[in-house]
């Protein structure tokens, strides 16, 4: 039987898992960056003289707000799926993209003017764009059975 020990004047830092280390930060570091892309496109659609209005002005930190929201819940699917489902990323894209279609039909319906109905669309599909390539990779990294028939395929050689 074998004992470590640290000196005391040697830190020890506790292991993170992938699942602890590396998805909360790229939901995060997704969320900022979504957050400040939806936010400059709708100052300057706003600048523009599109109206981004649902029964009312939104105004440009909901935009921040809500998308950041939206990134932070996606890592939380995520992890869930990782933890529970063979085929994490997959699933993961699929339930974005349909969470995506469900909230740009809701914005079809209640967004005042047409012009404001296809921003926030555009808007929508941009916030994806940027979040959802981000965890589904991550989702693919996490995946012991993806990564590893990955590394396992041979490559083609030219004779």
């Amino acid at each position: 039987m074998s004992a470590v020990t640290a000196s005391p004047g040697t830190p020890v830092k506790p292991a993170l898992s992938r699942l602890t280390g590396t998805l909360p930060r790229a939901a995060v570091s997704a969320g900022v960056l979504a957050a400040a892309a939806t936010t400059a496109a709708a100052a300057v659609l706003r600048a523009a003289g599109v109206p981004l209005a649902v029964h009312g002005q939104i105004p440009l930190a909901a935009f921040a707000q809500l998308t950041f929201v939206a990134a932070v819940s996606g890592g939380v699917l995520l992890a869930v799926l990782i933890r529970r489902s063979s085929a994490a990323g997959q699933r993961f894209a699929w339930l974005a993209a349909g969470l995506t279609a469900l909230s740009c039909v809701r914005l079809a319906v209640f967004a005042d003017t047409t012009a404001g109905k296809i921003a926030l669309a555009v808007l929508h599909l941009l916030a994806a764009a940027i979040i959802v390539p981000v965890l589904a990779r991550h989702a693919d990294r996490s995946d012991p059975i993806r990564s590893a028939t990955a590394r396992e395929q041979p490559r083609c050689r030219n004779t």
